[in-house]
């Protein structure tokens, strides 16, 4: 085989990878679109193949299905939810864990299908294990970074985890309309008072 009969090879493998990820992607995107619009019980694999105009062979083809679907939207979720809170890190002498939990309740506010896709609906992610996704590290270190310089002589990673069920049962029940807008300050000082977080504790 010539050199250009293999060059012309691995441009098409290169473009029919390009594309797959481009369907790959799109699946993902509209999923994601149609949840936030009329919630995860309108997303079907049928209503999916409609959408993004592929047959459902195709569609299954990606994903195994509608299960799987959900899982990719939270593990790139993660991923965004990660790089929010990276880029809500105060500059030094703010409150960092103010600005995690107030970034996170905002993110949950803002983008309710794609939180309940993460946290509420039933996923198959390996939380807690070796194989969870590096999306979910990445979002949970960042949550551990916003405590560790508060956490003094208690367990690091437990106390992130209360924190975190804590921003968790808010943002849940805010989005259900349990919740009075008008106490958010006052809930989340509450919260923060709660972890026996003081002024001056609270500070990079």
């Amino acid at each position: 085989m010539s050199s250009s009969a293999r060059f012309c090879g691995v441009t098409i493998q290169n473009r029919r990878e390009r594309e797959r990820a481009e369907r790959h992607q799109l699946i993902i995107d509209t999923a994601r679109d149609l949840a936030e619009a009329e919630g995860w019980d309108a997303v079907t694999t049928r209503r999916l193949a409609e959408k993004v105009e592929y047959s459902q062979p195709v569609l299954y083809s990606h994903f195994k299905g509608k299960d799987a679907i959900v899982r990719a939207v939270a593990v790139q979720g993660s991923g965004e939810l990660a790089r929010l809170l990276r880029k809500a890190r105060p500059s030094r002498g703010e409150s960092r864990l103010r600005a995690a939990a107030e970034a996170y309740l905002e993110f949950a506010r803002e983008r309710p299908a794609l939180y309940d896709a993460m946290f509420v609906q039933q996923v198959d992610l390996p939380w807690g294990t070796s194989e969870v996704p590096q999306e979910l590290l990445d979002a949970f270190g960042e949550l551990v970074a916003a405590v560790e310089p508060v956490h003094g002589d208690r367990d690091l990673d437990a106390l992130t985890e209360v924190f975190w069920s804590s921003l968790h049962g808010i943002a849940t029940l805010a989005q259900g309309g349990r919740l009075r807008p008008d106490l958010d300050a006052i809930r989340l000082d509450l919260l923060l008072g709660a972890l026996s977080l003081t002024q001056d504790e609270d500070r990079l």
